[in-house]
């Protein structure tokens, strides 16, 4: 194996295995225990590695923190800054820029967040499939633990739960930036660095650089990150708003059935209720309507018991958190497709996204434009 690196909060790890960075400090959603999840960056079981964490700028509100956990990694670890973005987004941008400085015997390349909390085997069984030269890359997924219990908290974890399920073994998957790697050699050949130019998405575009070069990518649900959030409602439609229109730019296909799917639930469970409804007050026999409305909904209830028993086999040390918690993920899954629609009817009035105080306009996936900065 040669060297990592590992990139996340603005920042990467690097080694002579695999490479990663960490994005900015998020001031949309409230992060907890960034030093804690930073920290575990550089705690792998993993041997020959080194992490870089890109920031933007040493004005970050994350600086202080980043520095401090590079200083006392038991790996090391290294504290970039990277230029301004300009035509991009600004993780794009820490990522680009930070790969750039890699020394070539840098053999794989590993991304995460700052808001996640990975095991601590996690590297190693996100780089380990990397062995066979078929897999363009791997991939995992974030699952929401709210900190906190007011409704845009435990909303946000509903809203990203179903995301899980959309993964599989032989799927037409895609990257999460959050936790993905891939061989150092593919990254180069399949033009990521090309493609992030002018990109605000980071999975995205190389997902699609993948798929161009007929390169499968590989879920792995035994790297799922663990991600504690607190928020409130403005910070809860910021961030699903966002995440809805990046997928309408650069999948659109994937945008068209979510739109379909979710606005199809939403409109037969109100009819359906407007119609039990009616029978019960028309005193006339309404089991029939009470059936097919709420079948649809047993089902859903039934499918994210099963989601939610499948992510405590994966990660056993939240079990108890996991399960405390259950009917975030089981009861109002219900109704988190009425946010679901709200997010796509809002993808389709606008183009503009804000993440990190910066204002972006999406104007296609090889064009993104600075509105303020």
């Amino acid at each position: 194996m040669g060297r990592l690196s590992l990139c996340s909060v603005g920042g990467l790890i690097v080694a002579r295995t695999p490479g990663w960075f960490l994005s900015r400090l998020s001031n949309l959603l409230v992060l907890p225990g960034l030093e804690r999840n930073l920290t575990t960056l550089t705690e792998f079981d993993h041997q020959n590695y080194e992490t870089f964490f890109v920031l933007a700028s040493e004005s970050d509100p994350a600086y202080a923190i980043v520095k401090r956990v590079a200083a006392t990694a038991r790996t090391k670890a290294h504290v970039v800054i990277a230029d301004k973005a300009e035509g991009c987004g600004e993780k794009v941008n820490n990522l680009r820029f930070a790969i750039e400085q890699l020394p070539p015997d840098f053999e794989f390349l590993a991304f995460a967040d700052s808001d996640g909390r990975p095991g601590k085997s996690w590297l190693k069984k996100l780089v380990a499939p990397l062995a066979d030269a078929r897999v363009g890359a791997t991939t995992t997924m974030r699952w929401l633990i709210p900190n906190r219990s007011n409704l845009a908290t435990v909303l946000l974890a509903a809203w990203n739960a179903p995301i899980v399920t959309m993964l599989s073994e032989k799927g037409k998957n895609f990257c999460w930036g959050g936790g993905m790697a891939l061989r150092r050699e593919v990254f180069d050949k399949i033009g990521v660095a090309e493609d992030w130019k002018n990109s605000v998405s980071d999975d995205y575009s190389m997902t699609r650089a993948l798929r161009r070069a007929n390169r499968p990518i590989m879920f792995l649900p035994e790297c799922l990150t663990l991600s504690y959030v607190e928020t409130d409602f403005a910070g809860l439609l910021e961030f699903t708003n966002r995440q809805i229109l990046i997928t309408r730019v650069y999948a659109q296909e994937m945008w068209v059935f979510g739109f379909a799917t979710h606005l199809l639930y939403c409109l037969t469970l109100l009819l359906g209720v407007s119609l039990t409804v009616g029978d019960v007050i028309a005193t006339l026999p309404s089991f029939h309507h009470a059936i097919l409305t709420f079948l649809p909904v047993l089902l859903g209830v039934i499918r994210s018991s099963l989601r939610v028993a499948g992510v405590t086999e994966v990660v056993p040390a939240a079990r108890s958190q996991i399960m405390g918690q259950a009917w975030i993920y089981i009861l109002l899954t219900i109704f988190v497709p009425f946010l679901y629609v709200v997010n796509f009817a809002t993808s389709l009035i606008t183009r503009k996204i804000k993440w990190r105080s910066v204002t972006y306009e999406l104007v296609s996936p090889e064009h993104t434009r600075i509105v303020t900065n």
